[in-house]
């Protein structure tokens, strides 16, 4: 079934919704991974790794928000400031209201203020623990992806100090001296400092689109180089029906082809031919766009989990493909999917839910992931459109 169609002035509105929605909150709530920062957990006398995955995925996956109940502190998240920052900078652009501009500024100033310490060069992390199968991560580990899109906040936001792209310099520092495979056959990036067997495909796709933008502002060829290597070993991981699985080798992750980790992807080689060369990886682009569309989007704009499961239908892969539609050129269906998002997702106000169930809907909100991702798409889409 078709979702009504929604006229350009109620986009608009939404966009601004949902920015006053998060700064009335100063950008600050839960997260999809914040499970590990309940103080009931941290209060316990004992600590063992099944304690912590029953705390993380209990609250991640439940069908209400749990959150409150088990005292999950609300952090900022330094990537959901950079999608703001861009966002409110985009609104500017659109609307031309000063306050965005000035908002934007102490969305800087407080990416910025979350550049790790000790740390060669400029990187951002997420603020809390992760508690996976092999280990736990701690607050603070700086990651690749979180770099990423500081980065692209601080480059854009050069009209109001150039100390911001200066900062987002630094970080080729922290990638070449600790994330960039030292394989000369084969240009590689690490999600964190610490080395693994595997690596993850949509994390690299982000790190070359980092160093495409460095080289849009810097002209260093030597960006233009590191892009085209780990672009290439990216495009050589394509499956064959067109997508790309979270990680090489496959067996490394539970996770397949979802959606919107290909989003970024599809972006990152979109950015590298408009930036770098119009021609180059045409045919991976091709057959990656007609995946993303035919197979992870149903015809209504209707986010799929990935290439085997419809559901859930999650607000941040409605996002991801606002903005790669946007940046192919498919205005019509990423505003497919603007249509489809409002009419199942929005919970007025500003308010975005999380995620769409078969037979329900998960009506929460998380800062980042829900309004952070929405409000950058829609400006994306507004702003290019």
């Amino acid at each position: 079934m078709n979702n009504k169609v929604i006229d350009i002035n109620t986009v608009e509105t939404v966009l601004e919704e949902t920015l006053e929605y998060s700064r009335k909150r100063n950008y600050v709530g839960w997260d999809k991974h914040d499970g590990m920062s309940s103080q009931i957990r941290r209060r316990l006398p004992f600590e063992h790794k099944w304690t912590n995955l029953a705390f993380q995925e209990t609250i991640k996956r439940a069908p209400i928000n749990l959150r409150p109940l088990f005292l999950v502190e609300q952090r900022p998240n330094p990537k959901g400031l950079s999608l703001f920052a861009i966002a409110n900078l985009n609104a500017y652009t659109l609307f031309g209201c000063n306050h965005y501009l000035s908002e934007s500024q102490r969305l800087c100033e407080r990416i910025l203020s979350h550049d790790l310490n000790g740390v060669d060069g400029f990187c951002l992390s997420h603020h809390h623990e992760l508690q996976g199968l092999s280990g736990k991560k701690p607050t603070r580990t700086p990651n690749i992806v979180s770099t990423s899109f500081g980065v692209k906040a601080l480059l854009q936001s050069d009209g109001i100090s150039k100390k911001y792209p200066e900062r987002a310099h630094k970080s080729a520092d922290f990638i070449t001296s600790e994330l960039l495979s030292d394989d000369q056959k084969q240009a590689r990036i690490s999600y964190t400092p610490e080395k693994s067997d595997s690596y993850t495909l949509n994390a690299n796709a982000l790190a070359a689109r980092l160093f495409i933008d460095l080289y849009d502002y810097f002209d260093d060829d030597e960006y233009r180089e590191i892009a085209t290597g780990i672009l290439t070993y990216v495009a050589n991981c394509q499956e064959e029906i067109g997508g790309w699985e979270y990680k090489d080798p496959p067996s490394a992750s539970h996770l397949g082809m979802d959606n919107y980790h290909n989003g970024f992807i599809l972006e990152s080689f979109l950015r590298y031919q408009e930036v770098v060369d119009a021609d180059a990886y045409a045919e991976t682009v091709k057959d990656g766009l007609n995946f993303y569309r035919y197979i992870l989007y149903d015809d209504d704009g209707a986010p799929c989990w990935d290439e085997t499961s419809a559901y859930p239908r999650d607000i941040h892969a409605a996002a991801q493909g606002i903005v790669t539609f946007t940046h192919a050129g498919n205005f019509k269906f990423a505003r497919r999917i603007i249509d489809w998002t409002i009419d199942n997702l929005y919970a007025r106000n500003g308010q975005f839910y999380y995620q769409k169930q078969k037979h329900y809907t998960k009506r929460f909100t998380l800062m980042r992931w829900c309004q952070a991702w929405m409000a950058y798409s829609l400006s994306e889409y507004l702003n290019f459109n």
